[in-house]
């Protein structure tokens, strides 16, 4: 166990479960990432493994077959993970996201028919707000769902949707009109929908069509696709909560977990980043002596691990402060920010430190420095949670009279 970012306070049963997580990290990830990254490859034999460890299930209720345990708990086990390849986190982040607003929002119906089946990972979740024509400003989503008897006929393409081709299950965030006044503000006519599919590419079930893989500089292995729907049909109980016009909130609510997700993958990546510039800098000789004992060298580990540890801590704090039950979002917005900036700068420390070979495929560092700038952007830009920040400041310290 690193002597950095450790978490005081953990029961013991957070603490055999982060454990169990770490050594699978350290067998079944770390030696073959690197290679399947690569290859862009799709981590089957990973995942299968993260399913029997119960993973898909971590916040799920134990109602519902789950383990029942915290988001700190889960953003711990993210950490671990990123460390090993972040892809993977990824593919258990927005199952994880579409489990947690079903729990939170989703009707009895709803919850009796997905969560037993998410937990055990048979049902894969996935999300998609964002469209072609937009990023974070979701007020200007332009697909729609009109109702037609006891259905709903959505129209409309989405973009950027992490798990697009593996998942069975995508909460779709559409315009929705019906029963909401003209002139009604965008973010109150918006519905998220429970939309089934078969895993695959191409047309997956009538209506709604897959195209395919993007290619993208990093975050590889993990599907991120477009969806397109074309008069798709989907019945009026599988609207998120059985209400209209709740959308918006129902994914800023998911979205706020999401952005604790992403901080801990910022902070596994690192945590990863810093093992492999203090290990290459006790290794690497120059000037006849190691690199690590180079004044200039020791200055570029300090600051990597102060960064982490900083990380680390911002990340766990907006954890526990959402399963206190208080609102989190100024600290998630915190954490997401600080988080992914840090990543950036000690994956780039890390890279320099390793000189030439950090240009070299042969070396993990290289595909750390391809990953670490989406998230920069996942969950909302650096620029996007800076607002968030900024406004919830000023709700905090209002100025009186």
């Amino acid at each position: 166990m690193s002597r950095l970012a450790q978490t005081h306070g953990l029961t013991d049963v957070q603490q055999e479960i982060l454990s169990t997580v770490r050594d699978f990290v350290d067998k079944e990830i770390i030696p073959v990432a690197t290679e399947l990254e690569h290859r862009d490859e799709y981590p089957q034999q990973i995942v299968d493994g993260l399913k029997e460890l119960g993973l898909f299930g971590l916040m799920i209720p134990e109602e519902y077959g789950g383990l029942g345990e915290s988001l700190l708990t889960y953003a711990l086990c993210v950490e671990e993970i990123a460390r090993g390849w972040m892809s993977v986190s990824g593919i258990i982040n927005t199952h994880f996201i579409v489990a947690y607003m079903l729990k939170q929002h989703g009707t009895q119906e709803q919850k009796d028919h997905f969560l037993p089946r998410m937990a055990l990972g048979e049902v894969r979740g996935a999300f998609s707000m964002s469209e072609p024509a937009l990023g974070s400003d979701v007020s200007a989503i332009s697909s729609k769902a009109v109702k037609d008897g006891d259905e709903y006929v959505l129209n409309g393409q989405k973009m950027w949707l992490t798990n697009g081709g593996t998942s069975t299950l995508v909460a779709v965030l559409t315009r929705s009109d019906e029963g909401h006044p003209e002139g009604t503000a965008p973010h109150k006519s918006m519905t998220t929908f429970l939309v089934e599919k078969e895993p695959g590419f191409g047309e997956v079930r009538p209506g709604l069509t897959i195209p395919g893989k993007i290619d993208k500089m990093g975050y590889k292995g993990v599907d991120t696709t477009e969806l397109i729907m074309d008069n798709l049909r989907i019945p009026a109980n599988r609207v998120l909560g059985g209400e209209t016009g709740r959308g918006f909130y129902h994914m800023m609510d998911g979205v706020e977990v999401g952005r604790v997700n992403v901080a801990a993958r910022g902070c596994g990546v690192a945590q990863r980043a810093f093992e492999l510039g203090v290990a290459y800098a006790q290794q690497r000789q120059t000037f006849g002596k190691v690199i690590a004992k180079h004044q200039a060298i020791q200055f570029k580990l300090a600051e990597m691990a102060t960064k982490v540890e900083a990380a680390h801590a911002m990340m766990v704090n907006a954890a526990r402060k959402k399963d206190s039950g208080e609102r989190n979002d100024l600290e998630a917005g915190m954490a997401k920010y600080l988080a992914s900036e840090y990543c950036k700068e000690v994956v780039e420390d890390a890279f320099r430190i390793h000189g030439g070979y950090g240009f070299s495929k042969e070396y993990e560092i290289e595909r750390l420095y391809r990953e670490a700038p989406m998230l920069l952007i996942g969950e909302g830009t650096a620029e996007i949670q800076k607002m968030i920040i900024g406004r919830r400041l000023l709700e905090e310290y209002r100025l009186q009279g």
